[in-house]
């Protein structure tokens, strides 16, 4: 393959200063631990902070809690809702909205992140015996107390400490950190007013699809969207926010306003960590971790109508990869089928016409070209009435092969040309087009911007020529999460879906088949 002028591709920079945040925690959980960790002389600052602002956790939950050595491996949980405070004091039931499991263990090179799905079906230890129900609802039985009391006994592992952290204060460290750049893989739309919404009591939600800035509500109401979807699925969108903020957010900006961030915390938490000591200790083991990469295990179950159930087997096998900090091959929705039992039924089925069109280069894909370029053109004629953005032409290229069982999105703003603006205040355009693929909740985009070095493309797993073009890899575990190229005028990448569905030869295959609008 020839290549055109305009993807010749531009020497790439030194990237990004080194940046760290104690990894997987709540964003302003985050910022407070790396702060007080770079700073170890103001620890006691911390201390004091939590002490005159947070609200004591319970005692059902601190007796629950195991010891730990200093210097030794902590797993700490982290709870989320939005429930209000006072709520919290009267004593009102509340589920727990986010059940985020996190290992800190510098010894295994790796800080692992373990996401509980809230509908999971599980055995709750009562006082009056034996319950039921979901995961989420021992928070509203019992507390913190009685959610580490369930999870010790599903998972059969130790936890160390409890953080519950109410979502207002993510909304409020969000922009108080300057919002956070994300690739949002679709239309997030409901207003609850017919005929435009739903005539439903769901949170209120409009953000479009495509690379974008997300502040205070909006990242709030992205996170926690679960409407259309599933409860995996919304716990990689939670994932996928955190490595967004986890890349974006630098040490110099924590420590200038670490005292006003250590405040949105605390008044926004309850936590067992208490005492400069303790604190120490645990934002040492901190630093230490978060040196080392993320890696996301994934929950291993099968989604049923009303509960996310998980076998011995599975649970075992996901507290085993949780514990040695190691990645979770495969999507993210992957579901380990029983031993003999076939996995075919597990892929799309292709209609006839794609099987004569099927890609034998890329299995896993036939070629649609038709479709996509119909949205290339439109989104190339909305892009040359948008005013600002600079002068420099933004070309839109599109894929003419496309994952077997996908459809292109063609409602609600979708495909989408829009304008972009950088950290500094500069302004670039940009558009994205929307696949559908199969499985309930699961999108893959096609990108393109004007801008050359969003943050989204910082740090590449590897580079990697192929037919003409140099192509930018990032990798989650063995998934490939993102592919990427440049040219001189623009940067374009193709996302993998929010469970990683698509296969590497899948992605590769899609990226490699952008065409140039006109060619």
């Amino acid at each position: 393959m020839s290549v055109v002028e305009d993807e010749k591709v531009p020497r790439p920079g030194r990237g990004v200063i080194w940046r760290f945040l104690v990894a997987g925690l709540i964003m302003f959980l985050c910022a407070a631990g790396a702060t007080a960790t770079a700073a170890l002389l103001q620890v006691k600052e911390v201390a004091d902070i939590l002490e005159e602002e947070s609200i004591d956790l319970p005692e059902t939950a601190v007796n629950a809690l195991d010891d730990v050595e200093a210097g030794e491996p902590q797993t700490i949980l982290v709870l989320g809702s939005d429930r209000r405070w006072i709520d919290i004091q009267q004593g009102n039931p509340s589920r727990s909205d986010t059940i985020i499991l996190l290992r800190l263990d510098p010894d295994r090179g790796a800080t692992a992140v373990l996401s509980i799905p809230r509908d999971l079906k599980v055995e709750i230890p009562t006082k009056n015996g034996v319950v039921v129900d979901k995961i989420n609802a021992a928070y509203s039985l019992g507390g913190p107390g009685l959610t580490v009391k369930t999870l010790k006994q599903l998972l059969g592992i130790e936890i160390n400490h409890v953080i519950n952290i109410n979502f207002g204060g993510f909304r409020d460290a969000v922009d108080r950190l300057g919002c956070v750049y994300v690739d949002v893989d679709r239309r997030y739309f409901n207003d609850n007013n017919p005929p435009r919404g739903s005539d439903t009591d769901y949170a209120t939600i409009d953000i479009k699809p495509g690379y974008q800035k997300l502040c205070g509500q909006d990242a709030l109401d992205y996170v926690r969207y679960r409407h259309f979807d599933t409860d995996l699925v919304r716990a990689a969108r939670q994932q996928e926010f955190l490595r967004h903020a986890k890349d974006q957010v630098g040490v110099s900006k924590l420590l200038n306003d670490r005292e006003e961030l250590l405040r949105i915390f605390a008044r926004n938490t309850q936590t067992d960590i208490r005492g400069t000591q303790a604190i120490l200790r645990l934002l040492k083991l901190g630093y230490e971790s978060a040196q080392n990469p993320v890696q996301e295990v994934h929950f291993r179950g099968e989604i049923g109508e009303t509960y996310v159930e998980a076998t011995p087997e599975q649970i075992q096998e996901t507290v085993r990869e949780f514990l040695e900090g190691r990645a979770t091959k495969g999507g993210r929705g992957d579901v380990q089928k029983p031993a003999g039992e076939s996995r075919r039924s597990t892929r799309p089925r292709r209609s006839s016409s794609s099987k004569r069109r099927e890609s034998r280069t890329y299995p896993g894909t036939h070629e649609e070209r038709t479709v996509a370029e119909d949205q290339a053109i439109q989104v190339a004629v909305e892009l040359s009435k948008l005013k600002g953005g600079g002068k420099a032409l933004l070309p839109v290229y599109y894929p003419t092969l496309i994952a077997d069982g996908s459809s292109y999105v063609s409602e609600m703003d979708t495909p989408r040309a829009y304008r972009i603006k950088d950290s500094g205040g500069h302004r670039y355009k940009a558009y994205r087009l929307v696949v559908r693929a199969p499985g309930l909740g699961q999108y893959y985009g096609i990108q393109g911007t004007t801008w050359k070095a969003p943050p989204i493309l910082d740090n590449p797993s590897e580079t990697r020529r192929i037919r003409g073009r140099t192509y930018e890899l990032f990798y989650d575990g063995d998934r490939l999460r993102l592919v990427a190229w440049r040219t001189r005028h623009a940067a374009y990448w193709v996302t993998n879906t929010l469970l990683q569905t698509l296969s590497e030869k899948q992605m590769l295959g899609i990226a490699q088949s952008l065409r140039r609008v006109g060619t």
